[in-house]
């Protein structure tokens, strides 16, 4: 039997959370107390949102999602970002990831949260559709080139745009603060910054152009890279790549999926050429 909590993210849970994550992901040194505080915790939107299986005082599983604002078909709302699940290895294969999953959605939809997506790879992206009532939206555009990779005419991208996550200058500060990889302004003007944060090949960044007033923001000359790496999904016809190749599927290390579950039944899912998303929006760097 297992004892089903809600995740709070006191110190001595964020060591237990790492702990587990050591165990299922020795490689991932990353996911430590440190950052998932920051995830956790820090973020300005809100507390994290999840739940925790105990087998008696054991921690078995974990998932966790945090909030966010978004703009889902013109209307701000909140929403969630699904991002970390394990399952202990002496516990797998029980079918805790699902319990875990639809607990934290029925608590959302509870409070006020209307959708949560995510960025899936291929091996994951059939449980979400199948066993939790994700919708398959389509797979991430991803692009190699060098400089500024694309061009967006804003006003466009808002007009057809039926998923965006909002950003200001509090969430940049605090998306920037990412003590794992710290995201760094290369470029900014009254409409838009660019941004760059450190991938694991050398000389070659993720790139992004976000949209937003971001009066002020600083610049730093570390943004500079001979390479630029565009991960995400911009509105079709709002946008012009340029100096970039788009990489094949076949030698993508792990195709990643855009998918989308609203949290109330008269929800729909956004279309992919209706989306803006970005490296910023997730966290693959």
């Amino acid at each position: 039997m297992f004892d089903f909590r809600p995740v709070i993210p006191n110190p001595a849970s964020l060591s237990a959370y790492a702990e587990l994550f050591n165990a299922c992901f020795p490689n991932a040194e990353h996911l430590n107390a440190a950052y998932l505080r920051w995830l956790y915790v820090d973020n300005p939107d809100g507390l994290v949102v999840g739940f925790d299986a105990f087998s008696g005082e054991r921690l078995a599983a974990h998932y966790a999602c945090i909030p966010v604002h978004l703009n889902l078909f013109g209307q701000a709302c909140k929403g969630l970002l699904s991002l970390n699940t394990a399952t202990h290895p002496d516990y797998q294969g029980k079918g805790l990831f699902t319990k875990l999953a639809s607990r934290t959605y029925d608590f959302a939809a509870e409070n006020g949260f209307q959708g949560v997506y995510g960025i899936a790879n291929a091996n994951s992206t059939p449980g979400f559709v199948k066993k939790l009532g994700f919708t398959l939206i389509g797979p991430l555009e991803a692009r190699l080139g060098v400089g500024s990779l694309a061009i967006i005419d804003w006003k466009k991208a808002a007009e057809l745009a039926q998923f965006q996550r909002v950003w200001d200058v509090d969430r940049l500060h605090w998306r920037s603060s990412n003590p794992a990889n710290r995201v760094v302004v290369a470029a900014a003007n009254d409409c838009e910054i660019q941004i760059r944060a450190a991938t694991d090949k050398p000389l070659i960044s993720a790139w992004a152009r976000v949209g937003g007033a971001f009066a002020g923001v600083p610049t730093s000359s570390a943004a500079l890279s001979r390479g630029s790496l565009f991960l995400g999904l911009l509105p079709t016809g709002a946008c012009r790549f340029r100096w970039s190749l788009n990489i094949p599927q076949r030698m993508r290390p792990s195709p990643l999926n855009f998918i989308f579950r609203a949290l109330h039944g008269s929800g729909r899912a956004p279309e992919s050429s209706g989306i803006i998303c970005s490296f910023i929006d997730f966290d693959a760097y």
